[in-house]
């Protein structure tokens, strides 16, 4: 077992863990402002929005995959833009997957958000205009600080559901060594070349470090709440 697992490129996990960052502080620093909006906003068309930031959960990942392959290609928009500044598309490139995953994971950091701010009791946010708060002080040091079991559940999430990316990564990055080939690509290919001992290493890795971080968020969820 110990000979398998040194034979093991473990590259893919190092490329997994650095889209998962990335991503999960991308979706962060969108999400928080779209999900403040659709918690508090009486905008007329507020349902359409929260239905756009819900269609990745229900569209089959070939299909958004699909499209964001023909926008990040060098015939797409994108793609053109990004190889006219950065001298390559976007597409089979990390920065393409990066988009991806931002995209196909956004409803699992905004919605926990959403939720997050809702939550927050409407007679805390006046006493702090009150006492002569403006909104983004009233963000930060009052609806922030008490929606941490939100945040943390929006941030695990996106972090797990990255990592667990399979069919808009294959779609937008292909399996590119050292540039698109995740641990879910790197699984796939071993199961092609009926390499079914790579395939279980990589396979439990994953399952025991998914495992772990839910359980964490959970019990730190249920410290949140004995508070």
């Amino acid at each position: 077992m110990l000979e398998v697992l040194k034979q093991i490129d473990y590259s893919p996990f190092l490329l997994t863990f650095k889209l998962a960052i990335i991503t999960t502080l991308f979706l962060f620093l969108i999400g928080l402002p779209i999900a403040y909006f659709l918690a508090y906003s009486k905008f007329r068309l507020k349902s359409a929005i929260e239905a756009a930031v819900a269609l990745p959960l229900v569209l089959p990942p070939s299909v958004l995959g699909f499209y964001l392959l023909l926008i990040t290609s060098k015939n797409g928009f994108l793609g053109k833009l990004w190889q006219e500044y950065f001298g390559h598309q976007l597409a089979f490139h990390f920065e393409g997957i990066v988009l991806a995953s931002i995209i196909f994971s956004f409803p699992f950091m905004v919605h926990p958000l959403t939720a997050g701010f809702k939550s927050i009791n409407k007679s805390l946010i006046e006493a702090s205009y009150t006492l002569g708060k403006s909104k983004l002080e009233t963000v930060f040091r009052v609806i922030l600080p008490n929606m941490k079991p939100a945040i943390l559940t929006g941030i695990t999430l996106s972090f797990a559901h990255t990592i667990g990316e399979f069919g808009v990564v294959l779609m937008v990055g292909g399996s590119i060594e050292g540039e698109t080939k995740v641990v879910s690509i790197a699984i796939y290919d071993a199961v092609e070349k009926i390499d079914y001992t790579t395939a279980h290493v990589y396979s439990a890795i994953l399952f025991g470090i998914s495992f772990f971080v839910l359980l964490v968020v959970y019990m730190l969820n249920k410290r949140f709440e004995v508070r």
